[in-house]
């Protein structure tokens, strides 16, 4: 299931109207609830990973307050993964929730829409709930994400994008060594 509980800023001109309905909040977002279900579904098998998943489209104060209720941080973040106790295992997935204030950010600074951001987030989010984490692992997620981000025709996504900073920082101080060297 979909929900979408849409950021103020981004929805206001849906909702400029009291017969405001559902299908215009997501078309003032540039999103359609239809495809990014069709996305999950497809984002789901592709990561091989069984059960429902909830998703919830909300704003950064939505999500900051999940972020400090259930992690201790007290701050936004663009995507959190909620996985389903074991006993569920096949039947439930778990839960994801998406800043959409974040993810409209990120799709200006990367020069993409935001159903394509969303959509890397949904990505990240299920491999998440796969059982994987690029915080612990040796890269495995990194290299998982790459793959399906080419299967599922995306742009970078996030653990990429972390990674590109340091590599400039590592090709700068390399040519910044072959300057003073010569």
């Amino acid at each position: 299931m979909m929900t979408l509980e849409p950021p103020r800023k981004l929805a206001a001109s849906a909702r400029k109207t009291e017969q405001g309905t559902d299908a215009e909040v997501w078309r003032a977002l540039g999103l359609s609830r239809s495809g990014l279900s069709r996305f999950l579904r497809t984002a789901q098998a592709a990561v091989g990973l069984d059960g429902e998943v909830d998703v919830l489209l909300a704003s950064d104060r939505t999500l900051r307050r999940l972020n400090r209720t259930f992690r201790g941080k007290d701050k936004a973040t663009d995507v959190l993964s909620f996985p389903a106790v074991e006993e569920l295992a096949g039947q439930y997935a778990g839960d994801l929730a998406i800043s959409l204030d974040t993810a409209k950010k990120q799709a200006i600074e990367h020069g993409h829409t935001l159903r394509d951001e969303v959509r890397v987030l949904l990505l990240h989010g299920l491999l998440h709930l796969s059982g994987m984490d690029h915080e612990t692992d040796r890269g495995e997620m990194a290299a998982r994400e790459v793959v399906l981000r080419t299967k599922l025709r995306l742009p970078d996504g996030l653990i990429a994008r972390a990674a590109a900073p340091q590599k400039q920082k590592e090709r700068r101080r390399v040519a910044l060594r072959r300057k003073v060297a010569s």
